[in-house]
């Protein structure tokens, strides 16, 4: 086994699973305490290096893209300092962080693990419930809807909808805006159906965030929750690994094509939503066409 404990945390690795854990230390970021223990499997590592400082150095931990959700919900959205796939070294440590890299790197020949994309998570999100607080109300999520109360400074038109339930099978993604300088950022849940055009303010499927360091800790969690647990952006559509099957009897045709153009419907409401490329979507089309 090899291992690196340092004041940042610490990091083993068995053959199989890279296991992180943040540090106690005050300077260590409080999302990444709150994120707590992450156990990476092998096949989720993409790479793995160590930067020498003038004072240690750094280790840094590249996941293939689309293995885990949290990464798929925070990435351009904090800080250097919270993310839980690096580590600060030690000057006397640094022999040791060289060694650990060459552990992982040499599993990753060994198991012969590609660093290409993964069509499915292969880290978990984080435990639920979960609720964050933002500006104008409150989100909750139980695994099966999420669930907005709004607060006293909700604005009036959002006040008037009451508060709404999205039960996570009519939920196709989530919108996570950071609030920037003066401007609010927002959550948006974003539901199947023609999308909503109305400002965060005013729209009841947005909650708006005002920046504060606790509410972005929680949004992180939140967000990184409910990707883990809606479709993978990189799965292929339903109908590209459907076996082809024989024709119906002539008296089922009138619901085979009803079901074509309920498929069809599905397919675009996917694209439109962004859960499909126009690449992907041509493919499905016509993998679904093919077989009616």
């Amino acid at each position: 086994m090899a291992e690196v404990m340092v004041r940042d945390g610490t990091w083993t690795f068995d053959g199989e699973i890279l296991r992180i854990v943040p540090g106690r230390d005050r300077s260590v970021n409080k999302l990444r305490q709150l994120l707590g223990e992450v156990a990476v499997p092998l096949t989720a590592v993409a790479g793995i290096a160590y930067e020498p400082g003038k004072k240690g150095g750094r280790l840094r931990l590249r996941l293939r893209e689309g293995a885990d959700p949290f990464t798929q919900a925070a990435r351009g959205r904090i800080s250097e300092a919270a993310d839980p796939y690096q580590l600060a070294v030690d000057p006397d440590r640094t022999g040791v962080a060289e060694y650990f890299v060459d552990e992982v790197r040499n599993a990753l020949v060994i198991e012969q693990v590609p660093d290409g994309p993964s069509d499915r998570y292969l880290l978990p999100g984080p435990g639920l419930p979960l609720a964050v607080s933002g500006g104008d109300g409150t989100a909750t999520f139980d695994g099966e809807s999420v669930r907005v109360e709004w607060n006293w400074a909700v604005e009036g038109g959002k006040k008037s909808a009451g508060p709404q339930r999205f039960p996570l099978k009519d939920l196709v993604g989530v919108e996570w805006i950071p609030s920037a300088g003066l401007e609010n950022g927002h959550l948006r849940f974003q539901v199947r159906g023609p999308a909503h055009k109305l400002a965060p303010k005013h729209d009841p499927h947005c909650l708006l965030l005002w920046g504060m360091d606790k509410e972005t800790r929680t949004a992180a969690l939140f967000v990184t929750a409910l990707l883990a647990r809606l479709p993978h952006p990189l799965a292929p559509p339903p109908a590209l690994d459907a076996p082809e099957t024989a024709a119906p009897p002539s008296g089922e045709k009138g619901d085979d094509h009803d079901a074509l153009l309920r498929r069809l419907r599905e397919l675009g409401e996917l694209r439109r939503d962004g859960v499909l490329t126009e690449e992907e979507f041509t493919v499905a089309k016509q993998a679904l066409l093919r077989r009616f």
